[in-house]
């Protein structure tokens, strides 16, 4: 891998490899980076992974390679205190519960001593606490220069650092969050490099996707109202009318959140809004109007009110965009969420937009996953980015699979989508974990069914219980390696990116083949858009994307070279059905059983071995 990387560093082409798990890929592409000496962007798939890269592996790197290299770490804005919010945040605190302003006085104090102001030093306040919005900017209301606290930005800081990087090390939504930046006009935050590395390619295109859509959210609205009415207290106490103005505004959104229906969904924008939610999109428009008029008069009287008229007439221009028909190969969707909603604009294909931004940029673009090919073909990932003509290399996990790992599929099991499903499968479960002592991941293809196994197995299982939403994501890792026989039921975020070592995690479960809801409308206008081209969308995009989720779920079993496991996959159309053979053949070369006597042996066997 180092070698075929190299060679493109040299000729300043672009590559795709899929480097099984434990080939150790982040060697693989370090080591050419560094002797290159070329000007490099690595872009990680989450801030954990940034943080990895940054403090474990770049620095075993460092010592072998003892070049004068600076290798700086950047992370979004919202990853950093900002000193005009946390002072707004102290004059502004009805606002605030009673724990938000316990919370904001630490927050305070800290702020006088850090050098950084990277929040993940401020340990003593919860990562998703709601303070961290109030006491964090985004791009709509960050001052820039205007700020009175720019020179001590700790934001400002860390890009003048960024720029001087030799290797600089980011994460793919704030690679892409540039990318749309420079689209707006605001210039390249990023410094200019030879060399660009995506590691954990595969979530590229998703978010790729997210990053070409035109977005509002209800609570980007609430926090200009908000930010208005806190600005005209500071400077211009004499015009009640913004006052006013906020609060119609705030409950204008919060009636177009309740006229989207009570449920937590996502789904296409109707052609023609019923009654209800046409009055409330009216409601939201005139408000907005109306506070843009107000705003624009008051903004002479500070920076502050300056800057909410700007977001006023931007957010206003988007809106208008959102509430009415979208154009030709977009999908045009809400979803809704407990207190909000937000309304976007996604292109159905982002091929085109990604090569637009690339095309001008003559750099080395490297792509690496342990997941890019499904039945080793690199078609779909090839496609989805326009990547027609990049060379490509696969490189098989060196782990033994045929010796560390046994696949279970129970027989028995209901079809995946009848009532009784959940029921009866942890019932198939439960003597899995006997077997194992706990030492599980049980992995789940919605939220709704976590829930509902959480219940029914709280009370049927001596080991810890590990839920998903109920601590950090880290935390709960953190947790399940200190405890040894914990048993963590997780969806969406732990079916990748999750690395436990070790005998702690002897068993991943997976409840269903990780099929896309059909009811996702991004999905919707993908499968017509193929029905359209006259081609089978299950057969060329349903399946095998999700063929590349299940590699990455099965992907947490084996992490290292001494671990044994169970790969117990519960979905009987694995080997009942036709493109179950596609899933089999794209996962490790392992032994296969259906017989719960031989999961037994084959534990019973490790154990004795160790």
């Amino acid at each position: 891998m180092a070698e075929t990387i190299e060679h493109s560093l040299e000729l300043g082409t672009s590559l795709i490899v899929e480097a099984g798990t434990g080939t150790g890929k982040t060697f693989g592409y370090l080591v050419p980076i560094f002797l290159s000496q070329k000007k490099t962007i690595i872009s990680t798939g989450t801030k954990n992974l940034q943080d990895q890269l940054f403090f474990n592996d770049i620095p075993i790197i460092k010592k072998i390679f003892p070049l004068p290299r600076k290798v700086v770490l950047l992370k979004g804005r919202a990853n950093y205190l900002c000193k005009h919010r946390v002072e707004r945040s102290l004059h502004d605190g009805y606002f605030l519960s009673r724990q938000q302003l316990s919370q904001l006085n630490l927050i305070n104090e800290w702020s006088r001593a850090t050098q950084t102001g990277d929040i993940v030093e401020m340990t003593t306040v919860p990562e998703d606490s709601s303070i961290w919005p109030q006491v964090t900017s985004t791009v709509d209301n960050c001052l820039n220069q205007d700020c009175s606290f720019y020179k001590e930005c700790f934001v400002v800081k860390a890009r003048q650092e960024a720029m001087a990087a030799d290797i600089l090390v980011v994460n793919h939504h704030l690679f892409f969050a540039n990318m749309a930046l420079q689209d707006r006009g605001f210039g390249e935050l990023l410094p200019g490099a030879e060399v660009v590395i995506f590691d954990e390619a595969h979530q590229i295109p998703d978010i790729a996707s997210q990053f070409f859509s035109t977005t509002l959210t209800g609570r980007q609205l609430i926090e200009l109202a908000r930010d208005s009415e806190t600005e005209a207290g500071k400077e211009a106490k004499d015009m009640k009318q913004i006052h006013d103005q906020s609060l119609s505004l705030q409950k204008a959104v919060q009636n177009m959140r309740n006229s989207l229906g009570i449920e937590l969904r996502r789904a296409l924008w109707p052609e023609t809004p019923p009654p209800e939610l046409e009055r409330s999109i009216q409601d939201v428009k005139s408000n907005l109007q109306l506070l843009e008029s107000i705003l624009r008069d008051a903004a002479i009287r500070g920076k502050g009110l300056e800057n909410c008229w700007r977001r006023c007439v931007h957010l206003l221009e988007v809106f208008n965009l959102l509430s009415e028909k979208s154009t030709m190969d977009t999908v045009h969707w809400f979803e809704t969420y407990s207190q909000s909603f937000s309304l976007q604009i996604t292109p159905i294909v982002i091929a085109k937009p990604f090569q637009n931004y690339i095309k001008n940029l003559k750099r080395s673009w490297i792509y690496t996953s342990a997941t890019l090919t499904v039945k080793n073909s690199f078609h779909l990932f090839s496609e989805a980015l326009g990547l027609n003509h990049v060379r490509q290399l696969q490189l098989k996990s060196p782990f033994d699979y045929a010796r560390q790992s046994l696949l279970y599929v129970p027989r028995s099991l209901p079809d995946p989508r009848a009532s009784h499903y959940l029921a009866i499968m942890l019932e198939t479960v439960i003597p899995v974990l006997e077997i194992t002592q706990g030492k599980a991941f049980i992995l789940f293809t919605s939220y709704k069914a976590l829930g509902l196994a959480a219940e029914q197995l709280k009370n049927r299982i001596p080991y810890p219980l590990l839920l998903q939403g109920a601590a950090p994501k880290q935390q709960l890792i953190n947790d399940f390696k200190r405890l040894g026989n914990a048993v963590l039921l997780g969806t969406s975020s732990f079916w990748y990116g999750v690395d436990v070592r070790g005998e702690a995690l002897s068993c991943v479960i997976i409840d269903k083949l990780p099929f896309a809801s059909p009811e996702d409308p991004i999905l919707k206008a993908r499968i017509e858009r193929v029905r359209k081209q006259g081609m089978d969308p299950f057969q060329t995009y349903q399946l095998p994307n999700a063929v590349l989720l299940l590699k990455q779920g099965a992907g947490r079993l084996i992490r290292d070279i001494q671990d044994r496991g169970i790969l117990m996959i519960c979905d009987p159309r694995l080997v009942s059905s036709n493109y179950g053979q596609t899933f089999l053949q794209s996962l490790p070369e392992m032994p296969r059983t259906r017989e719960l006597d031989k999961v037994r042996e084959f534990f019973n066997y490790e154990n004795t071995c160790s």
